[in-house]
């Protein structure tokens, strides 16, 4: 071992005279900790978030959406869509009419948008209906009732499927019976009156996106059509690309192939801004947490500070014997890096733990309505990890500068002159 951080590790498990220096050095030590650890769990958690949220973004929507510029709507829409669907990097569409609706049971109602699918096409661009509850899917597909039936008639009626949210503000079940009101009514000489339509509640989907679960609900792509009085009528073709970070490029690849009349969004746009906030979010909690670091640092500050202060006759005996100002200097820089280093090390490994308990367990519940999610996600990386420590380690360096430059600065004949 070298002599300075010999020198260096001995005078931090000395004991004392002055007990306050023992206390203020293990303070810094908790500070240091406390900073990465806190740094560790805020980058866990920002990172969980933007994770989760894109995660269940892209899988619960498309990642491209074709619609015509006027907004009217695409007809004649099958020719389109095989053509569509062979353009390079696309791995699957699907046709789907939208429409905002008033979803109701008894007298409890809500508003919904309401997708028309064909749900072999859908379930290989989204991921939402994956969630549902077991028959929701086969219940959405085209099944002619047969002339004969002698079903009840509530079994005769269109399915629909809905978010879990939603139909609790109904106060809905499955197998209950829905009506559907669409704004889209006919005129009469009383003026629009809306139109109007029941539905079985065949399943329920949660995907814990309070977004799609309260405001989302799918049913056949004719019963939509029907519905909205708008027969062979697609709102929008959706795509799922091959490469979600070129969904920009291969959107417009598709507008392309479509032509005049028609524009494309992706999942990017659609969510811009929401994954800025992310990222201002991310760094404004990595400077306001880095304080707690910055805290730490001037504690090592003071107690380096009072240690040279403590030890001035025992670094001018040293210099006596000829250690360099130098090798003093390096004394208490050493010093410093050990407090700082045990301290991070102590904090990664708590900031670690506390991350994978809390990705792992999900004992931390959110309010849906609020964040979109139920759960407070955690996704720590190895990178956080090496950044947190630098900085960490780099500011405790930089409050050693001054005390050590004090101690090697001390003169053995005034340090020693009234001993």
């Amino acid at each position: 071992m070298r002599f300075e951080l010999y020198v260096a590790a001995r005078y931090l498990r000395a004991k004392r005279r002055q007990a306050v220096v023992g206390v203020v050095t293990g303070i810094s030590v908790a500070g240091v900790a406390a900073g990465v650890a806190a740094l560790i769990i805020a980058l866990a958690i920002t990172n969980g978030m933007k994770r989760d949220l894109q995660d269940r973004l892209v899988d619960s929507s498309a990642h491209v959406q074709l619609m015509q510029v006027n907004g009217n709507g695409i007809r004649d829409w099958r020719p389109l869509f095989d053509r569509l669907s062979h353009v390079p990097h696309v791995v699957a569409a699907s046709p789907g009419l939208y429409e905002q609706v008033l979803v109701g049971r008894n007298a409890r109602d809500g508003g919904a948008l309401i997708e028309g699918i064909l749900p072999d096409y859908e379930k290989k661009v989204s991921t939402l209906l994956s969630t549902a509850t077991p028959g929701s899917i086969q219940a959405l597909e085209p099944q002619p009732q047969p002339a004969n039936s002698t079903s009840p008639a509530d079994v005769a009626l269109p399915p629909i499927v809905l978010g879990k949210d939603l139909a609790d503000t109904i106060g809905a079940a499955i197998g209950d019976r829905v009506t559907v009101i669409s704004p889209q009514g006919e005129l009469t000489p009383y003026g629009i009156i809306p139109k109007w339509m029941p539905f079985r509640l065949a399943g329920i989907y949660h995907t814990g996106f309070y977004q799609y679960d309260a405001e989302m609900g799918f049913v056949r792509l004719a019963d939509a059509q029907r519905l909205f009085d708008e027969p062979d009528l697609l709102s929008v073709i959706s795509f799922k690309v091959d490469n979600l970070n070129r969904a920009p490029q291969i959107a417009h690849a598709i507008e392309q192939a479509a032509g005049k009349g028609y524009m494309t969004t992706n999942w990017m746009e659609q969510n811009r801004e929401l994954f800025r906030a992310l990222r201002l979010e991310q760094v404004v909690t990595f400077i306001v947490i880095a304080l707690i670091v910055i805290v730490a640092a001037l504690n090592i500050l003071i107690a380096l500070t009072m240690m040279v202060m403590e030890k001035t006759r025992d670094i001018a005996v040293l210099m006596s014997f000829g250690v360099q100002p130098g090798q003093v200097r390096r004394i208490f820089l050493l010093q410093g890096f050990l407090i700082s280093v045990v301290g991070t090390a102590l904090g990664l490994v708590l900031g670690y733990i506390a991350a994978w308990a809390g990705g792992h367990y999900h004992f931390i519940h959110l309010s849906a309505e609020v964040y979109s999610i139920d759960t407070l996600p955690f996704v720590s990386r190895p990178l956080d990890g090496l950044i947190v420590s630098a900085l960490s380690i780099g500011i405790s360096l930089l409050a050693t500068l001054y005390p050590s430059s004090t101690a090697a600065r001390i003169l053995p004949a005034e340090a020693l002159r009234y001993e």
